[in-house]
């Protein structure tokens, strides 16, 4: 009897506390819904400001406009954690043309990817080989590829429902493709921009020549995806196709920037830290709305959001934003190193850098017994049609923290869309619907309301 009574109040005090669990979160989504100020945030930042490359005057405004309005939210504490970061520059536009014939040109559309080299001179042109991997180059060789222009053609695979897999599968081209291709003294790179859509619009994105000599470092541009299916069918037609391109880029010395941090301090544990972010920088060619605007104005709006719903939270709770995701994460590492240093306690981080889309759920990097507990709480948001709880990939921001305790997490929004718009010219305001936004602030609120009320052990 005394068992089968027990067993009734526990179902009793579940009930109970779903009940206020449920109740909690709406006032979330209500907060966010009707009257959030994530959309507002994010339209200064992007036509305002617009895109803000590490180093730029742009992503300085960015760090003072935020900053700004975090003083405003009340929070117990604002503040900016410096950090040296690249300082990349793009110059003048960049120009190419193929040419299948003496005087027969055609003028495609290219843009530098993130820490190229320039073309010193006036440019370089030359004869074009079409590889699509990087394995490819070895069993060429130096023969083929000497004097040449190493053309990277692998498209991302559009079988993949997840098209972040499907970019995974295909970036490798554009991270490494100019270092490996300049030990086969190649004298360019051309890579296929990483997007599922035909369009004219070439994706930037960052690069890495890693250790080898500057003497040895060749230029990398992006091609757009029509521009590179033009490229390869010409070249089937015409294999003594040149092509032509000008890059004006310039690497300069690291400058000083900022992770702009706010934070509402814990009520009852508050060495234990929960972290929500995403990236203030963006790349140069759009105004970086949906990567990563959107993030970093999603997670202001977590913190607005507990103010203004009067929670009052056990653990500290820290909004960041990082700088520098795009080119090289010193902020994330910065901060980690920080936190380290400080012996500081994170039990829990969030990020935001997949989109402003509709949310879908959420991915954790955490062991499979921590796993099985927050899907407990999947219940919960059925009725905001979240119903990806997964173990994944959580954010490149906060993969610094990493350790045996902590819980990493990701919100995923639907990804259909995402890489029409990812490091180009059209990622901007314009395609930022302000409800998706805000359903995005509201899910990543309640999730964080939960991991505060109640802890991950």
């Amino acid at each position: 009897m005394k068992k089968i009574t027990l067993v009734f109040l526990l179902i009793v005090v579940q009930t109970f506390a779903q009940t206020e669990d449920e109740k909690q979160i709406r006032q979330i989504y209500d907060a966010a819904l009707e009257n959030g100020e994530a959309y507002n945030w994010l339209n200064y930042l992007s036509n305002r400001i617009g895109g803000r490359l590490s180093g730029s005057v742009q992503a300085q405004q960015a760090v003072d406009y935020t900053k700004r309005q975090m003083d405003s939210l009340g929070l117990d504490r604002v503040w900016l954690q410096p950090v040296m970061v690249p300082k990349w520059v793009r110059g003048t536009p960049e120009f190419a043309y193929m040419e299948t014939n003496p005087g027969v040109t055609t003028n495609l559309p290219i843009c530098a990817l993130g820490g190229s080299v320039p073309t010193y001179g006036r440019g370089v042109k030359a004869n074009v080989i079409e590889v699509h991997s990087i394995d490819e180059l070895k069993t060429l060789g130096k023969e083929k590829i000497s004097g040449k222009i190493v053309f990277f053609n692998r498209p991302m695979d559009p079988a993949k429902v997840n098209t972040f897999e499907a970019y995974s599968g295909a970036v490798d081209q554009r991270g490494r493709g100019a270092a490996e291709a300049g030990k086969y003294e190649a004298l360019g790179v051309i890579v296929r921009s990483m997007n599922l859509r035909q369009d004219d619009y070439p994706h930037a994105g960052g690069m890495n020549y890693g250790d080898i000599p500057e003497a040895e470092k060749v230029p990398a541009a992006a091609i757009s995806t029509n521009g590179a299916d033009l490229l390869s069918a010409t070249l089937k037609l015409n294999p003594n196709t040149q092509f032509f391109f000008k890059l004006n880029c310039k690497q300069l010395e690291d400058v000083e920037s900022y992770n702009v941090i706010g934070e509402i301090k814990g009520s009852t544990n508050p060495d234990e830290i929960i972290v929500v972010g995403g990236h203030l920088d963006s790349w140069d060619l759009g105004d970086g709305s949906h990567d990563d605007g959107a993030g970093c104005v999603q997670s202001m709006e977590v913190l607005r959001i507990l103010k203004k719903t009067g929670y009052k939270p056990k653990r500290t709770i820290r909004a960041v934003l990082f700088m520098n995701e795009e080119n090289g994460l010193r902020g994330g590492r910065k901060y980690a190193e920080i936190a380290k240093d400080a012996n500081e306690n994170h039990v829990f981080a969030l990020e935001s850098d997949s989109g402003g889309f509709t949310p879908r759920g959420f991915s954790f990097d955490a062991s499979d017994e921590k796993i099985a507990r927050v899907q407990n709480w999947s219940k919960l948001f059925e009725p905001y049609y979240i119903h990806m709880f997964v173990k994944g990939f959580s954010g490149a921001d906060i993969s610094p923290l990493k350790n045996d305790k902590i819980v990493l997490a990701g919100l995923r929004p639907d990804s259909q869309r995402y890489f029409d718009h990812h490091h180009a010219e059209n990622d901007t305001f314009e395609h930022v619907n302000r409800r998706e936004l805000e359903l995005g602030a509201g899910a990543m609120t309640s999730l964080v309301y939960l991991f505060d009320k109640y802890g991950i052990e």
